[in-house]
């Protein structure tokens, strides 16, 4: 089908193969997530800026890995973090930028899903059923855009991780189909709730702040003040979150920030340093589970992040 729509384009048998002949400036790799380090090194040892799909990589070796090359060839190297241009989740960080509901405090997350996205060729099975190609189950699926919103949302660095990795419903796959977490930021908490395992499809998210309340009721953002203030403020802010798993919509914005980080239009590193967060969280909400629940420390350092713009 991909010969027929682009019957112009040149097809290679791999990719050492095609970065060895054409002249690119950049890749965007889409592949599942166990491909992405190889992939990632291979083409910013040929010098080639890098988009990738999260999650970027699947542990904190690959990451020291990836992130060191790209700082010793001087590339931009950056995840696709979307969820941030959703418009629910862009309009709620600008009601807590803007002070709306005063310092966020508490922050309660569920992601609401009867299965894992489909794949093209459901024939040949999901690769997200399968931990050697995917990595981890619901928690790497969607914990990783849960982790990079709530960096943002709270504005601090977390202290801890505890989670609970569950099979409560597709016995069948050797991953979990449920999480549970619980973190902790300095004056701040946050609980989050992901599942393959619902009758429902939809997302609810409530912010707790000083001031008032944020929820987001799949497509509708929520405002309650405790000021005075009207009682209820809401807006309505399609797609839902749950419409979908691809959100081409969401795209445009993460475009617009690598070309800027390679033209030197915008600072590099914040991007990484999402990414930072999220594998370190993944890697310990892992731990935690394995460890009955226990809460794990998150490291207070971050691997280095690249160097300054570059051509």
């Amino acid at each position: 089908q991909a010969a027929a729509r682009l019957p112009r384009a040149r097809w290679y048998d791999s990719a050492d193969d095609l970065l060895a002949v054409e002249r690119l400036d950049f890749v965007d790799i889409c592949t599942p997530p166990s491909s992405h380090a190889g992939l990632v090194t291979a083409a910013l040892r040929r010098g080639l800026h890098v988009l990738c799909e999260k999650p970027l990589v699947c542990s904190p070796g690959e990451l020291t890995t990836v992130t060191q090359i790209a700082a010793a060839t001087d590339r931009v190297l950056h995840t696709v973090h979307n969820w941030h241009h959703a418009p629910i989740v862009r309009r709620t960080w600008e009601l807590v930028r803007d002070g709306a509901i005063g310092q966020v405090l508490r922050v309660v997350w569920h992601t609401l899903r009867t299965r894992p996205a489909a794949t093209q060729d459901e024939h040949a099975g999901n690769w997200r059923t399968d931990p050697a190609i995917a990595g981890g189950g619901v928690l790497t699926d969607h914990g990783w855009h849960v982790f990079y919103v709530l960096r943002r949302w709270i504005g601090r660095e977390p202290l801890t991780v505890s989670a609970a990795l569950e099979r409560r419903r597709h016995f069948q796959w050797p991953l979990e189909d449920t999480a549970r977490l619980q973190l902790t930021f300095p004056g701040a908490t946050a609980e989050v709730f992901l599942t393959w395992a619902s009758d429902v499809r939809r997302n609810w998210v409530e912010l707790t702040g000083t001031e008032g309340t944020l929820c987001i009721e799949d497509d509708t953002l929520v405002l309650t003040r405790r000021d005075g203030a009207p009682r209820e403020q809401r807006w309505p802010c399609p797609p839902a979150m749950s419409d979908g798993s691809q959100h081409p919509d969401w795209f445009g914005p993460v475009a617009e920030q690598f070309l800027a980080e390679i033209d030197g239009s915008a600072p590099r590193g914040e991007n990484l340093a999402e990414v930072s967060l999220c594998v370190a969280l993944e890697a310990s909400a892992r731990e935690s589970s394995h460890r009955g629940e226990q809460a794990i420390p998150l490291p207070l350092t971050r691997p280095a992040v690249g160097r300054g713009p570059s051509l």
